[in-house]
């Protein structure tokens, strides 16, 4: 959610900053703004609601040559969208912009009476807090905002700029991401590296706790304690094109089509063909301590969640041994779940920001048990605080809708998974053919792509004129069906939703009329012949059913896509392919906004 961005150096920083949120547009917001100032301090401030565009407008009229500025894409929390709720927030000198939530602004709102406040944000009292221990200048700008800080609760990542002191900006973080790119006689903010990539390949990501003093040749960090921090400068992998559409009309297709590829490089270096095995070594577990684990965790929010629940049913057919939990990270947080001895927690979000999963990891840190990231984004919160982890290396995602991460988290947890069989002596002989179907999937997966995308592209124009969709499925094809209806839903707006085909005659069955369309997953397998029955149950009431299958059908269902059998395991994952091209098609078809759905944002970085 949100995004900010920040500059000091030599060049415009009104392109900069307006550049930069280009980049983090596919975060999710509502309305926009800039400040930056010249050598005397003087401030010029666009804000708008709406798209980038729209302030783009008004900076055309209002071209300055500052070297200095901060910017916000805002996604509305406190207060509707709109231009006097967009960011930056001003009080006196100071000019501020937050991603995160002040959970006691009412509290501090009261006491700050000086103030006049012009909008309902809590943005807006963190501003006036700053400037009230400012003092008009009379006290260090760094100063000003740690002794702010100190008086908050809540979560806060914010740039801070005063007219009192153009050539310094001041940030800080906790629970929000931060961070800082450093140039040649240039640095440069954001909340996502993305935005700093064609600018500098040098970054320090800011920790929780920590405060930083910016100027255009030094970054000076402290913990608001007064502790000096020594940087830890580290190199962004990112490059221009992996953001870029690179010739697709959209980024989610984009990233559809880029599986093969992204889903090799996960695979790079861990899968060994010849001998059937994987070796997974980021995880940090010592043999004797994956033949003691008996209870994996996995701990995700939705499409990790989903992830992490294909996985365990993965992972228990050759672990019998092992009771794997899959939860979601919004409600296990807030439980007072016992943690046996032996256990693991996979701790898996793409962004390696999601406010509810990193609350987790935490909390289960505290009880004494081991946890392992399963993240894309290096350098991410999550990634520094998990005891070991593995990155799934699948590249930037930049549309809402995450697709090429979930393959990708799915194989590196069976990895994991296969990691802890081969340490418990499993016979490299009963693991074989789950090594050699990893290791041919991104094969599959471009060949799948190919084969069904034009069918699935006239199966999204009949089904266009449903509001409503039921996907079904029956073990390892459940979870896959959980995520199809998720990306349906997201991008399309249809109102899809999934169920274990069993539970058909719990309730599900009353919704079958013409109001509705069904997408059945069935891969052939031990319950393809009770999938087919509850298919049957469907056809008798009257249901318009779109299969998805890998064995020939022939039952008389509406509309049959047929992948490759060639997979006996992970048949479903290449099903969820299909999902994904049916979903971004269906929203093509309905002339909704792909990349950018409504009200939804990439990276849930608050409760």
């Amino acid at each position: 959610m949100c995004g900010i961005v920040g500059y000091v150096g030599g060049k415009n920083a009104q392109d900069f900053l307006i550049s930069g949120l280009k980049r983090l547009e596919y975060r999710g917001y509502d309305s926009a703004g800039i400040v930056t100032l010249d050598e005397n301090g003087e401030a010029t401030l666009l804000r708008a609601k709406g798209k980038i565009s729209n302030l783009e407008e008004k900076l055309a009229k209002n071209k300055r040559e500052d070297k200095i500025g901060i910017g916000h894409t805002r996604w509305a929390t406190h207060g509707e969208p709109s231009e006097i709720n967009a960011h930056p927030h001003q009080a006196g000198d100071i000019y501020l912009v937050h991603n995160g939530i002040i959970e006691n602004y009412k509290e501090l709102r009261e006491h700050l009476t000086e103030h006049e406040f012009k909008s309902q944000t809590d943005t807006e009292v963190l501003a006036a807090l700053v400037n009230s221990f400012y003092g008009n200048g009379k006290y260090p700008l760094v100063n000003a905002v740690v002794q702010a800080l100190k008086l908050v609760k809540g979560t806060y990542g914010i740039a801070v700029l005063s007219t009192k002191n153009p050539d310094e900006i001041v940030v800080a973080r906790s629970g929000s991401p931060l961070v800082i790119g450093v140039g040649t006689g240039e640095t440069l903010i954001a909340s996502d590296a993305s935005a700093l990539v064609g600018h500098t390949k040098q970054a320090i990501y800011l920790n929780d706790g920590e405060v930083a003093r910016i100027t255009k040749d030094s970054v000076e960090i402290k913990t608001l304690n007064a502790e000096p921090v020594s940087a830890k400068v580290e190199e962004i992998e990112t490059n221009l094109a992996a953001i870029q559409k690179g010739g697709y009309e959209h980024f989610l297709l984009k990233e559809i089509m880029e599986q093969p590829k992204s889903l090799a490089e996960t695979l790079r270096g861990r899968v060994n063909l010849e001998q059937g095995v994987v070796h997974l070594g980021g995880p940090g577990l010592s043999e004797q301590e994956l033949r003691k684990i008996k209870h994996l965790i996995i701990v995700g929010c939705g499409t990790a969640y989903h992830a992490g629940l294909l996985a365990s049913y993965y992972i228990e057919q050759f672990t019998p041994e092992i009771t794997v939990e899959t939860v979601i990270a919004s409600e296990y947080r807030y439980r007072n779940a016992y943690i046996p001895e032996n256990s693991v927690a996979l701790i898996v979000s793409q962004s390696g920001e999601t406010a509810d999963t990193l609350a987790c990891l935490r909390e289960i840190k505290k009880q004494g048990t081991k946890t392992i990231g399963i993240v894309n984004a290096i350098g991410s919160t999550i990634a520094r605080e998990v005891d070991g982890g593995t990155y799934v290396h699948v590249g930037p995602e930049i549309s809402v809708a995450s697709t090429k991460a979930f393959t990708s988290q799915v194989m590196a947890m069976v990895m994991f998974g296969l990691t802890i069989a081969q340490a418990k002596g499993a016979k490299p002989g009963s693991l074989k053919l789950y090594v050699e179907e990893i290791a041919k999937m991104p094969e599959m997966i471009e060949k799948t792509l190919k084969d069904v995308e034009g069918e699935v592209k006239k199966a999204a124009e009949k089904y266009k004129k449903y509001e409503h969709a039921i996907y079904l499925g029956r073990d390892t094809a459940y979870p896959t069906a959980m995520e199809g209806a998720l990306k349906l839903k997201e991008i399309s707006y249809v109102d899809a939703n999934a169920y274990a085909f069993g539970e058909l005659k719990h309730g599900p069955l009353a919704l079958i009329d013409d109001r509705f369309f069904e997408v059945a997953l069935v891969p052939e397998g031990p319950l393809y012949d009770k999938a087919i029955s509850n298919v049957q149950e469907v056809l008798a009431r009257g249901g318009h059913m779109l299969v998805i299958t890998d064995t020939d059908f022939n039952l008389p269902v509406d509309d049959v896509i047929k992948i490759s059998g060639e997979l006996k395991i992970f048949s479903p994952i290449l099903m969820n392919l299909v999902s994904q091209l049916f979903a971004y098609y269906m929203t093509v078809a309905k002339g909704y906004n792909v990349d950018q759905p409504r009200n939804l944002a990439k990276s849930v970085t608050v409760e």
